[in-house]
């Protein structure tokens, strides 16, 4: 099947890459001409595991191309995706601005009839407004659809491939058969599809992740009263998670969520239901709670470093958001990098992704490292906030003797089997009980 995406950041970049991996016909568009040229050359803008070996896979076939524009071969596509950015305005909305404008782009270019699906998170009702302008002067009829992605930053070419779930939100049947014709390649194991109206499909996306975040932060909030009252949130987790009703997913404690979903989906699905008139108690909590997570760490993490922070040296080992991306955005570390610097400590970071990314995003004078043990020498803290698999177990007699006051905080609860207090550490978890009380 020929398709173009329109799009080319996280989820657009994803799903070009494959459904052209699954033998469609793809062309990837972007209007920013330098990120165009460097897809090109098959060079990824941002970190992924495997997508870049796809990518030179599917572009070596020539499965895939990229352009600013749509080429004349693709004015004749049978599906058009939009997977442009929807990012938060001051209010808490999402901003769709850009959604209108692939759709108006789509309505003058498109030479026959074809199938609109909208990837982006928008907020309900937009996929009506989207058929509203396509159908304004256009020369072909274009169906809209809502076929929301739910991929986890990461995971994501696994999550493509085999997903939990493919929702279809269509208003007829032609749009449907179109659609499970296009996944097909990806269901040869069992039907995943799940259709449904297009605000139903719309809606569904910002329920799974601000139910996802709801669990994060109610996990979070008990992390806190574990500290408070001597339990462990280890302990708490194992018995939540053993009952079947519940399941142990997305139930470990740490230093609040981040990234580029969660936060945002979260605020507009809130936002719109205000204006329904129907606020969601539950999932404005749900961020309140997270925000209070982050400046909780923050304030455990300083108190070790006892009354004067200034000219203290503290090293925060990962600021992506979480571990196999190097995405910064609301990362649960900025809040203690930004206190410490105004503190007057010398802050170091070492992640293997995400550091340049974590300096150019917030401007704050941070010094990067490669080694976690060269950003550890001397310290008097480490911060251990993102999870990658080298920081789980690293070599603590080797790190007891880089650093200069030996103080651990672990925001993601990694270490807590390594009786780190009893080997000379003044160690730290969150909801663990220990050293805190």
């Amino acid at each position: 099947m020929k398709i173009t995406v329109l799009g080319s950041g996280y989820v657009g970049l994803v799903a070009a890459a494959g459904f052209a991996d699954a033998g469609h016909q793809v062309q990837c568009i972007d209007v920013d001409a330098a990120r165009v040229a460097q897809l090109q050359k098959g060079e990824v803008p941002f970190f992924e595991p495997g997508l870049a070996e796809v990518l030179e896979r599917v572009i070596r076939g020539g499965r895939l191309t990229f352009g600013t524009e749509i080429d004349r071969e693709h004015r004749s596509s049978e599906v058009y995706f939009i997977a442009v950015g929807t990012p938060p305005l001051p209010d808490g909305s999402a901003d769709i601005s850009a959604v209108h404008v692939a759709a108006r782009t789509l309505r003058d270019v498109v030479e026959t009839p074809a199938v609109v699906g909208i990837k982006s998170t928008v907020p309900v009702g937009t996929c009506d407004g989207v058929q509203a302008i396509v159908d304004e002067g256009a020369r072909h009829k274009l169906r809209v659809a809502s076929v929301p992605e739910f991929l986890k930053e990461g995971t994501a070419l696994a999550d493509f491939m085999k997903p939990d779930r493919i929702i279809l939100g269509v208003a007829d049947a032609e749009t449907e058969r179109v659609l499970r014709d296009l996944y097909r390649p990806l269901q040869l194991s069992s039907e995943r599809v799940l259709v449904m109206d297009r605000r139903s499909s719309e809606l569904s996306k910002y329920a799974s992740n601000s139910m996802l975040a709801v669990r994060i932060s109610f996990m979070n909030e008990l992390s806190r009263l574990c500290d408070a009252i001597g339990a462990d949130i280890h302990a708490i987790r194992r018995a939540v998670g053993s009952d079947r009703r519940i399941g142990n997913q997305f139930l470990y404690s740490g230093p609040g969520y981040g990234g580029s979903c969660f936060p945002k989906d979260v605020s507009a699905l809130a936002f719109r239901a205000r204006a329904a008139g129907v606020p969601l108690e539950v999932v404005e909590a749900a961020g309140r709670a997270n925000e209070a997570q982050k400046t909780y760490v923050r304030d455990r993490a300083l108190s070790m470093l006892g009354e004067d922070v200034k000219g203290k040296v503290v090293a925060i080992w990962g600021v992506a958001f979480k571990a196999e991306t190097d995405d910064v955005r609301e990362t649960p570390a900025l809040p203690l990098a930004k206190a410490l610097v105004e503190a007057g400590a010398e802050v170091r970071i070492h992640d293997p992704e995400a550091s340049a990314n974590f300096i150019r995003w917030y401007n704050l004078p941070v010094k990067p490292f490669e080694s976690e043990y060269d950003a550890a020498t001397g310290a008097d803290l480490v911060v251990v906030m993102t999870e990658w698999r080298h920081l789980r177990n690293p070599n603590f007699a080797r790190l007891h003797s880089l650093m200069r006051t030996p103080n651990l905080f672990d925001a993601r609860n990694i270490w807590t089997t390594f009786e780190l207090n009893k080997a000379g550490f003044s160690y730290q978890g969150v909801g663990t009980n220990h050293g805190h009380t």
